[in-house]
């Protein structure tokens, strides 16, 4: 093919597609490696079982918490107590956890009254549970949460065991089922960890989910707790990390043994809903992460459309289906690694389906937040 024969006009997109692919193997590479092939050095935790508080909110959780709850008392761990914080329920969730508390001890939970004239969200759940703690390392996690075994408590206080470590960032996945919805459900999932586990390696921690997520109280304490965002419905996890971790004081906890399991939304209108109020948090990232997590699907895009024109038009047909067939192979690779890190199974072959959908379901589900109803509930 002979360049010098092609107008400036003629080379634009193909350029621009040529960005486009070196822009998506930098995040890959800066982002998703350490992930992908992260091997933990772990320190001696011979000795190292401080006290713990595990804290739950729920909101009419009562079915979730009978098949939960037990799990969560019973770990593997010699002192430790669960404060689970009853928020309004209008179901049988008082019943359950009075039933729970005669057969395990260091159960504690109090009840948020109804107020038909005073509404809140999980914030304020969230922080008459911390300050009920007994102990200093806490350990946050959902009702409708599964730990994924008996050592799922000590496996995420391990994550403390180095000097300085105030945050421990885990993973919550969602239960396997059949169906598209499901397979969105946990591609994002698994996603949104890749992210933000990467940046954590990378030096630049931002988030962390409220389903399984662990630091200390004193760092709650000291800080400004949720004062900053207090108006938004979520955040109580991402905006709290974002303004408190560090390179230093932040740990990944990725052992399979740690991690949580999850009810998944069973229809698109309570996925949206969901993605939607997460979404929410995302306008106060810092600068720097907001550029990067923009530009990451910005880029993606452009770099499928171009590809897709690039082949149609036949001009670079061996230069557009050689970066993307590139591209999916080094992609496909560092998701089948993440994957296996996070105990995914197969669920990288997923990227086929939703590499160039899944931003605009994002953007689907972002919309739903114009019309201000999902703003200020958590449940």
């Amino acid at each position: 093919m002979d360049f010098s024969q092609m107008s400036t006009q003629d080379l634009v997109l193909p350029l621009l597609f040529i960005v486009a692919f070196l822009a998506q193997v930098i995040f890959l590479m800066v982002r998703i490696c350490p992930l992908a092939f992260f091997k933990k050095q772990q320190p001696s935790t011979i000795g190292f079982q401080p006290k713990a508080s595990v804290i739950i909110c729920a909101k009419n959780e009562a079915e979730n918490l009978e098949r939960f709850l037990p799990a969560i008392l019973t770990q593997d761990y010699p002192d430790y107590q669960v404060v689970v914080v009853n928020d309004c329920s209008e179901d049988d969730s008082e019943l359950v956890l009075a039933r729970l508390k005669q057969q395990y001890p260091r159960l504690y939970y109090t009840t948020i009254p109804m107020d038909r004239r005073f509404h809140h969200g999980k914030k304020l759940a969230l922080t008459i549970g911390i300050k009920a703690a007994k102990h200093d390392y806490l350990v946050l996690t959902d009702a409708d949460c599964n730990p994924a075994g008996n050592q799922w408590l000590r496996k995420m206080m391990e994550g403390f065991a180095s000097d300085q470590k105030e945050i421990v960032l885990g993973f919550g996945g969602y239960q396997k089922t059949k169906g598209l919805l499901n397979l969105l459900v946990r591609y994002d999932t698994l996603w949104v960890a890749m992210q933000y586990l990467g940046f954590a390696l990378g030096g630049k921690p931002y988030m962390g989910v409220g389903r399984n997520l662990a630091y200390r109280k004193n760092l709650f304490v000291s800080g400004t707790g949720f004062k900053n965002h207090s108006h938004i419905a979520s955040g109580d996890d991402d905006l709290f990390v974002q303004a408190h971790a560090t390179s230093k004081n932040t740990e990944i906890v990725i052992d399979h043994q740690a991690h949580t399991l999850s009810e998944p939304p069973t229809t698109w209108s309570r996925w949206r809903l969901q993605k939607a109020r997460h979404l929410t948090t995302a306008p106060l990232y810092k600068r720097g992460i907001k550029v990067e997590l923009f530009t990451e699907p910005l880029t993606r895009e452009i770099f499928w459309l171009l590809g897709i024109v690039l082949i149609i038009f036949n001009t670079f047909v061996l230069l557009a289906g050689g970066l993307l067939l590139s591209y999916l192979m080094i992609k496909t690779l560092f998701w089948h690694q993440a994957s296996r890190k996070l105990n995914q199974g197969r669920l990288f072959w997923s990227v086929i389906i939703f590499d160039f959908f899944h931003p605009w379901l994002l953007l689907w589900a972002k919309t739903s937040n114009f019309s201000g109803s999902n703003k200020k509930r958590w449940k």
